[in-house]
């Protein structure tokens, strides 16, 4: 037997020697980070790109929303039965001029914003047949269906509003608008609207987004 072989204090020297070894290289070797089953986070940098990409669309979207769209809310009947009070729509701001049949928003002529169908554009002549219940343009009687609405709706106007005097011709940079409901809506057959100023034009109808059963492009 060698010195010291089965010596229980050797023994225990030989056994924390170890330990102590196994210990140091657990340290050195492992990292918690690297421990196995153990999931590693999304780096701070990838998350900050994700909120600074989020920011910018959100950005994007306001801009656009504010310079070159808007959700309007239809106020009254005038414009039954394609839009009905408390109908949303969205529309786009003017950038071109208006286009007969162009459903289309107005300020700066009634108290409150209107909206309403360019039935003539500059230099047309607008008259009214109420014997047979008809726009006539340039002579010409208007196709309303195109519209959505049905032929031989415009009977003579029993408003308290002063009637303008027709034939009318659309002076320029003007546009002449009725609404669909002509029994009640106010508009440029009437003294107090009269023909409207294309700078007074807010924007054009595009979309029809509520309610729900009548998404779909504007008509």
């Amino acid at each position: 037997m060698k010195k010291g072989q089965n010596c229980p204090f050797f023994a225990m020297v030989r056994w924390k020697s170890q330990w102590k070894g196994g210990l140091k290289a657990g340290v050195v070797i492992r990292n918690k980070k690297d421990a196995p089953g153990r999931k590693r986070g999304i780096p701070i940098s990838i998350f900050l790109d994700w909120v600074e990409e989020l920011v910018v669309a959100i950005v994007l979207i306001a801009a656009v929303f504010t310079f070159c769209f808007r959700i309007i809310t239809v106020s009254g009947t005038s414009m039954v039965p394609n839009y009905a009070n408390g109908d949303r729509i969205l529309m786009i701001n003017r950038f071109t001029a208006p286009q007969q049949g162009d459903v289309v928003v107005i300020i700066n002529v009634l108290d409150d914003p209107i909206i309403k169908r360019v039935i003539a554009t500059q230099g047309q002549t607008v008259d009214f047949d109420y014997e047979k219940k008809a726009v006539l343009v340039d002579g010409q009687p208007v196709d309303e269906t195109a519209f959505g609405l049905e032929n031989g709706i415009t009977e003579y106007p029993y408003a308290s509003f002063q009637l303008l005097e027709f034939p009318q011709t659309v002076p320029e940079g003007c546009i002449f608008v009725l609404g669909d409901n002509r029994a009640v809506s106010e508009d440029s057959r009437y003294q107090v609207v009269g023909m409207i100023d294309q700078r007074d034009v807010l924007g054009k109808a595009l979309f029809h987004v509520f309610p729900l059963h009548r998404i779909g492009p504007a008509r």
